[in-house]
């Protein structure tokens, strides 16, 4: 059984950081790791992936600012977030899409003064 469990998020005034961090098991042969935002009403939008090669994709919205990283021994994933801006506030969801995908429960970023 594929398990999430996902931490970090929360509130932070615009310009500050957060980390949000999620580690998955139970997952079975390669698979892609990442972090997605949905903000209420709306899809559920990329903002940053790593293969099980390591190759790195971005939104652009946060190319320069987040850095995802993850680590191959831990099954995890972390994005940090830096200069973070109101319109990164929304729900993030981890990721992790192999043979199947899986979601986690989804933690809540706030950014406002």
């Amino acid at each position: 059984q594929v398990q999430i469990v996902e931490s970090g998020g929360g509130w932070v005034q615009p310009g500050g950081s957060l980390r949000l961090s999620c580690s998955v098991s139970g997952m079975d042969g390669p698979y892609e790791m990442g972090w997605h935002r949905q903000v209420a009403g709306n899809q559920r939008d990329m903002v940053a992936t790593v293969t099980s090669h390591g190759v790195m994709m971005y939104a652009d919205s946060v190319r320069g600012r987040f850095t995802i990283s993850r680590d191959y021994a831990k099954n995890s994933v972390d994005l940090q977030m830096n200069n973070l801006k109101p319109d990164d506030t929304g729900d993030y969801y981890c990721n992790v899409n192999g043979k199947d995908g899986y979601w986690g429960q989804g933690t809540q970023v706030t950014v406002s003064q």
